[in-house]
């Protein structure tokens, strides 16, 4: 999702510099963009008025913010679209105060062909000056910005939205593998519900990977337990256990068990399907 995002500000005039912890990537793209690679995070921090970063978890956000700290100029724009905790986001704002940079939690939703297509919903929060300050940066990137508030805000709202995206594959697998069962021609029958009531995003881009059986990693399931490890921990602090959290998790480890762990979430169809084939 990255690359794309970063492809989108490129096209837009934006982008001045990258940095990848994997070389080569970063590498690759100067030699397709002609935007040059930065030699570490803070040269890359040192040259610029706004930062965004689009790491996996909640320990690479927070290595990228201490690694740039040093560097930052005030007034820069510390703009993160990873999926990480509430707390690792206001975290991150409290180490670049002192530098007089602004931290905007920023996750997205949509997946790689959002990422690709500037169409991402961007869930922001943190100083409301800043985030007017950001949005013409992030409109290139997503297409529905939203500030929910203070500094986790936003990464409280792309919980909630990985709590439904749990919900809604599940019952996109189970109900593709009881169409399967019933020997539903499957193409037909996702054109059509894909214009019903019980539609979804999930349903139409990822049945037809149920329908082909084959998985390739748009959200992959190992990143998706990272979130809901995340959520599970958010809804402890309020001394509960959320049903969908909790079934997704032993699904997903199940299927990163079986080593799937790679694969896009919709491969939890690979269970459901089981179901059928080997009924008790």
């Amino acid at each position: 999702m990255g690359r794309h995002m970063a492809r989108n500000l490129h096209e837009a005039g934006l982008l001045a510099t990258t940095w990848n912890r994997t070389a080569a990537v970063a590498g690759e793209f100067a030699r397709e963009t002609g935007i040059p690679a930065a030699a570490s995070p803070a040269a890359l921090a040192a040259g610029v008025d706004a930062i965004v970063i689009c790491v996996s978890a909640d320990a690479d956000v927070l290595a990228v913010v201490l690694a740039i700290a040093p560097a930052v100029r005030p007034g820069t724009l510390v703009i993160d679209c990873s999926t990480v905790s509430a707390g690792t986001a206001r975290e991150a704002a409290a180490l670049l105060a002192p530098r007089g940079a602004a931290f905007l939690d920023c996750p997205v939703s949509g997946g790689v062909e959002g990422a690709r297509d500037a169409t991402l919903a961007v869930m922001c929060g943190g100083d409301a000056a800043a985030f007017e300050r950001a949005r013409p940066l992030l409109a290139t990137m997503g297409r529905t910005i939203t500030h929910f508030g203070a500094s986790g805000a936003g990464q409280a709202a792309k919980a909630t939205n990985q709590i439904m995206c749990a919900g809604i594959i599940r019952a996109v697998a189970e109900a593709m593998a009881f169409a399967r069962a019933q020997q539903l021609p499957l193409e037909a029958l996702v054109e059509t519900l894909g214009k019903g009531a019980g539609s979804s995003w999930y349903f139409v881009n990822r049945a037809p990977n149920m329908i082909r059986g084959s998985f390739p990693a748009g959200f992959r399931v190992r990143l998706h337990a990272k979130d809901l490890g995340i959520c599970k921990a958010m809804a402890a602090e309020s001394g509960v256990e959320l049903p969908v959290v909790e079934s997704m998790l032993a699904e997903y480890a199940q299927l990163i068990e079986q080593g799937y762990g790679d694969e896009d979430i919709s491969a939890d169809y690979r269970l459901k399907a089981a179901l059928f084939k080997h009924p008790a």
